[in-house]
């Protein structure tokens, strides 16, 4: 490697790191911000209305996977859908083909409180994006299967 071309990728680096650094704190103020944004019906914690979103899109998944899919410990999960089942957002039933497996599937309630929830946030965003140029918002629309990307990274 050349030192004109280790300069460059040196300042690529860098360029990478500033946009990662101003990119960070920003998409972390509006996850928290449109979390805020949820159906006052209901008082779920973040970890249970992810959980809820997840069985909406997967109909049943299993504890450990439920457990995998929000990164966190089985016996937390445990307690998240003991928590879910006694407000009714999600039942529970053993597996077809191994009894000792658990399915939990989300109820109606706990359908109605996602597309609530939902509809808010998708209200309260729009809202903001209106208040932006169409250039702005153009420069949005392609951002979305990018961030997209680095999500499921």
């Amino acid at each position: 490697m050349t030192y004109a071309n280790d300069m460059s990728a040196t300042q690529n680096s860098s360029s990478t790191a500033r946009l990662a650094s101003g990119l960070r704190p920003a998409v972390m103020r509006l996850r928290r911000r449109l979390a805020n944004e949820r159906d006052p019906e209901a008082n779920l914690s973040m970890t249970s209305s992810s959980v809820l979103a997840a069985l909406f899109t997967a109909d049943e998944l299993t504890l450990g996977a439920l457990a995998a899919l929000e990164r966190v410990q089985p016996p937390t999960m445990t307690r998240t859908i003991n928590a879910l089942e006694d407000d009714g957002y999600v039942t529970r039933r053993p597996g077809e083909n191994d009894r000792r497996q658990v399915l939990i599937a989300i109820t109606d309630k706990g359908r109605q409180i996602v597309l609530a929830t939902r509809a808010r946030r998708d209200e309260w965003l729009s809202r903001r994006l209106e208040e932006l140029s169409a250039d702005e918002r153009a420069v949005l629309r392609q951002a979305v299967p990018i961030l997209e990307k680095l999500a499921t990274a």
